[in-house]
């Protein structure tokens, strides 16, 4: 990358759609790319480690984050708080660093209010059908719950307008280079 200022780049999806399978295949295409570690109040899982997959905090410290506007984004989700911490993520982009953030749409628009310089990417299934398919393929949902994520991923869908570029996940590999030729291609001076 020749900018001496790095990029940051919004990627949201439904569930299903395979944002992060894509988002593996752009780390190994551009592993100057940095995907950013989000912060959590829930308790690390078994092999998850602190400052790799998140950093774990506890909800004063997360509160007190959020008091003092030190996130880009943040949301509560069944009782713990998950959010985007902004010094790492605006250090990194200072230093040249391209930097991607998973984020779902509520989390998008808070830091797409914060950083009008963003990059923001929807990510979509070909059709419902083949997002069904997908999930139904997970073998991990009862059939209330895959009813339930159909219908969350079709509000999730009607946002997608919101977004600078829309891209269609029917290949994962197709996907990414499409989004790379966005990110490489981007100007801020068009925005």
């Amino acid at each position: 990358m020749n900018d001496s200022t790095g990029k940051l780049v919004i990627i949201s999806a439904p569930s299903g759609t395979g944002k992060g399978t894509v988002i593996n295949e752009l780390l190994k295409q551009r592993p100057d790319f940095v995907f950013s570690v989000s912060a959590t109040t829930r308790e690390p899982r078994p092999g998850e480690d602190n400052g790799v997959d998140y950093h774990f905090i506890t909800k004063q410290r997360f509160k007190e984050m959020i008091d003092s506007d030190e996130f880009l984004e943040y949301a509560e989700y069944v009782g713990e708080y998950y959010g985007t911490p902004a010094t790492p993520v605006e250090k990194s982009i200072d230093s040249g660093v391209t930097i991607l953030l998973d984020v779902e749409v509520q989390g998008a628009k808070q830091v797409m209010k914060k950083r009008n310089d963003a990059i923001s990417i929807f990510i979509t299934p070909p059709d419902m059908q083949e997002l069904e398919n997908r999930l139904r393929g997970r073998g991990t949902d009862s059939e209330e719950k895959l009813t339930a994520r159909l219908k969350r991923a079709q509000l999730e869908l009607e946002e997608k307008s919101n977004y600078n570029h829309i891209v269609v996940n029917d290949d994962a590999f197709k996907a990414a280079h499409e989004i790379l030729s966005i990110i490489d291609n981007y100007d801020r001076k068009d925005q």
